[in-house]
């Protein structure tokens, strides 16, 4: 499934309807992003959006099944084409995988169309566009004669179901593997315990346990009909990690109890991290994984200023480059050194504005300007 490139979602209004084709708004207090996410008609789609679902109004779909569908209507955590949700641990590396968990309700309707689980996988951890690793497509239910991208390759038994695998490789500039398990036992409610797909998929050399986990979708790929489809319910769980990171949301200070901020809302290397207000817009929201802090929105990592140890250095926004500069560690007394200096991440004031900078660790968390939370 290819998909648009989409513009950043803004909180769901208490009745929320999308019409536009890559319309999308967050819901259940930003944890996930319900998108129209129409690309394959020009027949006009709009859904009804719930606080962790949708249903498809209008927009009566008939295109060739055996093409590609007309649209995918969806519900995710994570990011797509860099609109994130919060607060739902990934990126996570599926090297360091507990259990993560997803959980969807759904109610179905007459036409051609599948229901199915988009869950995205690339190379690194905050891809901007089209992931090049593998997009791996869980069919719950599906109707009509579609059938997924590729040739089938095998079925097998996981989490008490036979599930037809499809295999195929897809490219639009950026080359990435297409894997779809179908269920041969159609059902309207499912919980995956994602790790099982997974590692069916890394014993069939399709995945990389390298790679990382970058959103986890759910909706519906109609290619005849379309109204009447509903996602009545949908979670996501990280359920953990093994140890690769993963954690995201806001860090705040306990001195100030403001939040991590970059400036002006800007993406470009050398944003100032500043002290503001908590909210829960994209540039208070940030992700460890493999030593590093990111900002899903911008893909870029929190930096030291030039590399420097000294007291006073500068924290900014900067291009992920795998240097010390980019290492922190999140210590049990709440403080987060940077191993390369050995210092703390410090904040230079309390009042909005106030800029973050690296100092000598005092007290063992017991200086309130170099203690934080991340939640």
């Amino acid at each position: 499934m290819v998909t648009l490139s989409l513009t950043g979602a803004s909180p769901a209004a208490a009745s929320t309807t999308l019409c536009g084709r890559t319309d999308s708004v967050k819901v259940s207090g930003g944890k996930y992003v319900v998108q129209n996410n129409e690309w394959g008609d020009t027949i006009r789609q709009c859904i009804d959006v719930s606080d962790d679902g949708f249903r498809v109004a209008t927009g009566w779909h008939d295109v060739g099944t055996s093409g590609a569908p007309a649209a995918y209507p969806s519900i995710y955590a994570g990011c797509h084409y860099g609109n994130c949700s919060s607060g739902n641990g990934l990126p996570l590396q599926v090297s360091a995988f507990g259990n993560p968990q997803s959980s969807v309700d759904f109610s179905t309707a007459d036409g051609q169309w599948d229901a199915a689980y988009d869950i995205w996988f690339d190379t690194s951890p905050n891809p901007s566009g089209q992931n090049n690793g593998e997009e791996m497509m869980i069919w719950a239910n599906h109707s009509g004669s579609p059938r997924p991208f590729g040739s089938k390759v095998a079925t097998v038994w996981i989490e008490g179901a036979n599930w037809d695998v499809w295999y195929g490789r897809q490219g639009n500039g950026i080359a990435w593997n297409t894997v779809s398990y179908v269920r041969q036992q159609p059902t309207d409610s499912i919980t995956v315990n994602i790790k099982d797909f997974t590692s069916d998929s890394i014993s069939r050399a399709y995945l990389s346990s390298a790679w990382y986990m970058t959103s986890v979708q759910f909706g519906f790929e109609p290619w005849v009909g379309g109204p009447g489809l509903a996602v009545n319910s949908f979670s996501y769980d990280s359920g953990g990690s093994g140890g690769g990171g993963g954690t995201s949301g806001t860090i705040a200070g306990h001195q100030s109890g403001r939040c991590l901020d970059l400036k002006d809302w800007g993406t470009a290397d050398g944003t100032p991290v500043q002290l503001w207000d908590c909210g829960t817009d994209w540039n208070q929201q940030w992700t460890r994984t493999g030593g590093t802090v990111v900002n899903p929105q911008s893909g870029k990592c929190l930096d030291v200023a030039g590399g420097s140890v000294a007291n006073g250095a500068k924290v900014q926004l900067w291009s992920c480059n795998g240097t010390g500069a980019q290492q922190w560690q999140f210590n049990t007394d709440g403080t987060i050194t940077n191993p390369r200096s050995g210092k703390c991440l410090d904040a230079g004031g309390s009042g909005n504005g106030a800029l973050l900078q690296i100092w000598d660790c005092y007290g063992g968390g017991t200086q309130p300007n170099q203690v934080w939370t991340q939640r």
